[in-house]
């Protein structure tokens, strides 16, 4: 059972059968209008767009220049200790990258629709704390592992789920607009996101 058959399934044992219908039947107008707006060739200029909707910072690279961008981005941070998982390839930090007080971690799944990346608890996304107490996370998203949409990034999780391992969604910086609806940053995870989408 798919991702989306498995939601619809579960929206139809509390809906009765006529309303179920026609959620399934809008949800697959907009899956298929979804799908002629963003052909899989286009869901990492899609994700990139929408990540930097988040105030992230997005930039596209090369996996051959991947070692030089993150050093590149570490740099402009302030020297301390740099956390990583322990499965992180050693190619993407390259020889020597400097300290910072962050993380740099691979991830999941990334969601082009909504500008998410997904953290599972596996080898490229670390610990959950590893990427939650810091202040400063870069993340490295592999263009093959970024996917459309919701449903598809849901079932991608699947494996991580049955484990039971903790799955972190992120899209953009820390912020909450709880109080008063105004925005502030860095309240349950780093202020300072940076993306590098290998490519």
């Amino acid at each position: 059972m798919s991702a989306r058959e498995e939601i619809l399934a579960r929206i139809e044992r509390v809906v009765p059968t006529r309303e179920a219908a026609e959620v399934s039947a809008s949800y697959d107008r907009i899956e298929r209008a979804y799908l002629r707006r963003h052909h899989e060739d286009g869901i990492v200029d899609l994700f990139v767009e929408r990540v930097a909707d988040y105030r992230a910072t997005v930039r596209r690279v090369s996996e051959a220049d991947l070692p030089r961008a993150v050093a590149d981005v570490l740099a402009g941070w302030p020297e301390g200790s740099l956390a990583v998982p322990g499965d992180l390839p050693s190619a993407w930090l390259g020889p020597a990258p400097p300290a910072v007080d962050g993380a740099v971690t691979g991830c999941a799944v990334a969601i082009a629709e909504t500008g998410t990346i997904v953290l599972d608890g596996g080898p490229r996304s670390g610990r959950r704390a590893l990427t939650l107490v810091p202040d400063y996370h870069v993340c490295v998203v592999e263009a093959d592992a970024i996917v459309p949409g919701v449903p598809d990034g849901i079932a991608a999780l699947a494996e991580a789920a049955a484990d039971g391992r903790p799955i972190t969604f992120v899209s953009g910086p820390s912020a909450t607009s709880d109080i008063e609806l105004v925005r502030v940053e860095g309240v349950h995870g780093p202020r300072t996101l940076d993306i590098l989408v290998a490519e």
